[in-house]
């Protein structure tokens, strides 16, 4: 990808476009004022020689040899400010040329900048007799002049001038310094490491800083909610690890010790009634209490199906198992009609899991039984790419404790638990037609359960 422009750079070039657009501006006037200063100059100085030569030229007019006294005054004049005299004979022989100027001899400014400063200089023409007097205008020291000072102003320019630069990259880097502690504040809020920054003195800058101490302040409060939670979900999960662990306890006392009194009590009473075919008290008697037992196995028997529901696994499958909690609870509650459409799950099933399912389902089935009324209830177990949905819907009166359970009921309390132990969603609701819809959204197997279970 390409690399994106840093904002101090941008800032640096936009400073170095302005302070060369100043002194290209500046350059511009100087030259401009310099061009107009030395064309003054010039004029200036060739007028007054132009009046100086007028006079020497009209005395030596008076006299009859005129040109020898108008060259003797010449040389005795030797050479005017910004201005070049020769004398020439009518054969065009030079008879006086001026001498050169001493003032900075030898030196010369570049032509490209004489040509740029230099105002036009016609010469001028003075006839005396026979004698023609030509006066040039010299600028030469003058630009020479321009040239110098140009010279050293640019050194006083680019000296001014880095100063300058390093000043502002000096005080844009303390201006910018917020942003390197921003930088490296959201660096560290990525790595979980949140602290609030101080002001940086910039209005700007500041109202950045107190929006991100503001978000230091949401997610510090999101991450000791999520801590919680995930503390929560794991004193959750214990808790229903121990409680799985207490009721295959107690399943076990039941089934060695209760159920198999029960069997050896029915074994007694049916000896008891083998033997007392002549003694109608103690048949009766015996007949009666294998009838009691009876009654007292099939009772253990559902406690121990409610405790120990279908296990998943060993070749049963989730939905194979609910069909048959359905078909059970339907025999333990003929007046309630029940319709189970289960679909089997696309993939294995973890235990957790599928226990977590059938808990719900017994729950959901305990609450219609005891609470709703309903003559009807569907069950639909179905699956997905994201995880299981079981649905638990009755026809009865309905509840008015979706979102909370109602005081001194916890059952519903457990499966809100057992949900978000899992990751999962539960939702009631109450369906246009009336009753009460339980809607459970579990993931598939999540690590956190799976761990805590084993």
């Amino acid at each position: 990808m390409p690399r994106t422009p840093r904002l101090a750079g941008r800032l640096h070039r936009l400073l170095a476009v302005l302070l060369g657009l100043g002194l290209c501006a500046s350059a511009g006037w100087w030259a401009t004022e310099s061009r107009h200063g030395i064309a003054e100059e010039i004029h200036g100085t060739t007028r007054v020689a132009e009046q100086m030569l007028a006079v020497l030229v009209a005395e030596a007019a008076d006299d009859g040899d005129g040109g020898a006294r108008l060259e003797a005054h010449l040389r005795t004049l030797g050479r005017l400010r910004a201005n070049a005299i020769t004398l020439e004979a009518a054969d065009g022989t030079p008879r006086y040329v001026s001498p050169p100027p001493i003032y900075k001899a030898g030196r010369h400014a570049p032509a490209w900048f004489t040509a740029l400063m230099a105002p036009p200089t016609p010469t001028r023409l003075f006839l005396s007799g026979e004698l023609t007097l030509l006066l040039q205008p010299d600028a030469s020291r003058a630009v020479l002049d321009a040239w110098d000072d140009l010279v050293a102003a640019s050194g006083w320019v680019l000296a001014l001038s880095l100063l300058a630069w390093s000043a502002s990259r000096a005080a844009l880097r303390r201006a910018l310094s917020p942003l390197a502690r921003l930088n490296r504040a959201l660096a560290g809020a990525a790595g979980g490491r949140f602290h609030a920054l101080p002001a940086s003195g910039v209005a700007e800058l500041d109202r950045v800083v107190a929006s991100y101490n503001r978000l230091v302040e949401s997610l510090q409060r999101s991450h000791a909610d999520n801590r919680r939670l995930e503390d929560d979900q794991a004193v959750a999960l214990l808790l229903q690890a121990r409680l799985e662990e207490e009721r295959r306890a107690i399943s076990r006392e039941l089934h060695d010790e209760l159920a198999q009194g029960i069997t050896a009590v029915r074994a007694i009473a049916g000896a008891i009634r083998q033997r007392s075919d002549g003694n109608p008290g103690v048949h009766g008697s015996a007949q009666a209490i294998l009838a009691m037992t009876e009654r007292m196995q099939e009772g253990v028997r559902a406690i121990l199906q409610r405790l120990r529901p279908p296990q998943v696994g060993d070749g049963c499958r989730l939905d194979e198992a609910v069909r048959d909690w359905c078909a059970h609870w339907a025999t333990l509650h003929p007046g309630i009609q029940v319709e189970c459409h289960g679909t089997p799950p696309a993939g294995a099933v973890d235990e957790a899991l599928g226990l977590a399912v059938l808990r719900l389902l017994q729950e959901s089935l305990t609450n219609v039984a005891r609470h709703s009324g309903a003559s009807r209830v569907d069950v639909i177990l179905a699956g997905d790419e994201d995880g299981l949905r079981l649905v638990v819907a009755d026809d009865g009166r309905g509840s008015e404790h979706t979102e909370t359970s109602p005081p001194g009921h916890f059952g519903l309390t457990g499966m809100r638990e057992r949900v978000a132990a899992l990751g999962g969603r539960l939702l009631l609701d109450t369906p246009p037609e009336g009753g009460l819809r339980v809607h459970a959204r579990l993931p598939w197997a999540p690590a956190s359960s799976a761990e805590a279970t084993q």
